[in-house]
């Protein structure tokens, strides 16, 4: 097929543009390189399947392709609260464009929604019948709405035009290719370890996250994207179920890496979620998909990907 995928320079883009062509397909990767890097998509310039476009999707952009993957949005806090009018521009006026070539060349396409629709969950594990618990005038609402307001209209989309749309949730992801500075806390910490700082835990470190090896993001996308039936229009999990505190996470940061790791606590930053955990039984009877990486395996590659690139 002749796929479409939009932020397919950044972390996650990258992986998903590389499974791709591995597969057979043309990929046609568009990316405006705010924070995708050519670094990532390089050593797939010579594939002869590969096309790279630099644009921007909040420009409209006529494409003939069978899919489209819309992952086009920064997705941690340092880079969506850079630019908050332009992050919301990005989920909704993006959205909108994508959306209106898949109704125009009939495409089927994917929007790559977040956990943070769940807001600061009440709801614990957080299925995807919980409607969340969100501030809309927050620091984190220009992508936390922006991300629902994407949702909706991708609905809407297929609701009125008959648009083929699939919707991925995903839950904290982290894997080879991460920016070192892009504020996520695996990456910080990997990063701080490795430069042999202490790791800033915001609050008492009691929050928890569920932590998703890239490669096992990437199948559930696939699965999902090429599943049929009634039930692949509305929202799916993909994350990890497997559940730590900031607490836990330093403590195996430092097993990966080998170094004795000292700990800084800092302020907790307004609406940041003290539980945040995938309920998958939706993704599993629909996809067969669970996650197959666990934790340890996955920060010892990662590890390993941040030796190699670091500049210390």
């Amino acid at each position: 097929m002749r796929i479409l995928v939009t932020g397919g320079a950044g972390f996650i883009g990258s992986h998903l543009c590389e499974r791709l062509l591995n597969e057979g397909n043309e990929v046609i990767c568009l990316d405006n390189f705010f924070t995708g890097r050519k670094a990532n998509i390089s050593h797939l310039f010579d594939h002869g399947g590969f096309e790279m476009i630099r644009h921007d999707v909040t420009q409209p952009i006529l494409l003939e392709v069978d899919q489209i993957y819309n992952l086009a949005c920064p997705a941690s806090p340092v880079h969506y609260q850079y630019n908050p009018v332009k992050t919301v521009k990005t989920n909704v006026l993006g959205m909108i464009n994508m959306l209106g070539m898949a109704k125009r060349v009939r495409a089927r396409i994917l929007q790559a929604s977040t956990s943070e629709v769940y807001g600061d969950p009440v709801e614990h594990p957080q299925t995807e019948s919980y409607n969340g618990n969100v501030n809309p005038i927050g620091l984190r609402s220009c992508y936390d709405e922006g991300k629902r307001v994407a949702e909706t209209l991708m609905m809407d989309y297929h609701r009125q035009s008959g648009v083929d749309t699939r919707i991925v949730r995903i839950f904290n992801t982290y894997g080879e290719r991460m920016l070192e500075n892009d504020g996520r806390v695996v990456s910080n910490f990997i990063v701080q370890a490795l430069r042999g700082k202490p790791l800033t835990i915001y609050g008492d470190g009691s929050q928890t996250r569920s932590f998703c090896y890239v490669s096992d993001l990437v199948e559930g996308f696939i699965r999902l994207m090429n599943a049929e039936g009634d039930d692949v229009h509305m929202p799916v999990n993909i994350g990890n179920p497997g559940e730590f505190t900031m607490n836990e996470l330093a403590a195996e940061v430092g097993t990966a890496t080998g170094r004795p790791v000292d700990i800084e606590y800092l302020p907790l930053p307004q609406d940041d979620p003290k539980q945040r955990k995938p309920n998958i039984d939706r993704a599993k009877a629909l996809l067969g998909w669970e996650p197959t990486v666990p934790l340890r395996d996955g920060l010892l590659k990662t590890v390993q990907y941040f030796e190699r690139t670091l500049t210390f």
